[in-house]
């Protein structure tokens, strides 16, 4: 909604990585034939669960009336600089440096509502990824054990350093099939199941340029 924030997983990922860890005969010798490795995009899978799918389309819900209002605020700063940049070379320094002001203090008031907003959304927004995130690693950990796998990679970590892998090794959406039935949550009925990652919403209009005094 306020901006497109990358889920944050940095707490996620360690905690993968505690949970995971190559053996010391495989971080010696390198990836052996006898190592099953998997990879994971736990930014994606978190958002492609039914769960998930439903947590953000409610935090979306619930903060819509609010990137209204934004916007509208700030289609009345713009409109207030419009009508400066049109009337600035008529008016007289008394009535310019009036309508400045004006324009500075509405543009005040919006910038300070914006970054209140957006702090407040990405709190609710990291609230269901920990949440979410909490549980994928139960069963990540549980779906690793009964498959097989010695090592599991999250790749929507940008400090994994995984260059390349093979697409078979991708097990984002077994993991969140594994999830979907673990957790009981039907499919919400306007989405059908797509695996990668999405804003919960769109950023509102930018806040308005304060013009300079004449």
């Amino acid at each position: 909604m306020y901006g497109t924030p990358r889920i944050r997983t940095i707490a996620l990922s360690l905690a993968l990585g505690a949970a995971f860890t190559v053996p010391a005969s495989a971080q010696a010798a390198g990836a052996s034939p006898g190592i099953k490795v998997g990879i994971v995009s736990i930014q994606d899978a978190i958002v492609a669960t039914n769960e998930g799918k439903k947590e953000f389309d409610a935090l979306q819900s619930k903060f819509n009336p609010k990137k209204a209002e934004l916007e509208t605020q700030n289609n009345e700063v713009e409109n207030l600089k419009k009508q400066y940049d049109a009337q600035k070379d008529k008016l007289s320094p008394e009535a310019g440096a009036s309508q400045v002001k004006t324009i500075e203090t509405k543009q005040k008031v919006l910038q300070r509502n914006y970054e209140d907003a957006q702090t407040e959304f990405q709190q609710a927004e990291q609230e269901v990824v920990n949440r979410i995130g909490s549980k994928m690693l139960t069963v990540l950990e549980k779906y690793a054990k009964d498959n097989g796998y010695a090592v599991v990679l999250d790749v929507s970590n940008p400090q994994t350093p995984v260059l390349w892998f093979a697409e078979s090794t991708n097990i984002t959406k077994q993991l969140v099939d594994a999830y979907n039935a673990s957790s009981g949550v039907a499919a919400p009925r306007s989405n059908a199941a797509p695996t990668t990652a999405r804003p919960p919403a769109s950023r509102p209009a930018a806040p308005a340029t304060t013009p300079k005094k004449p």
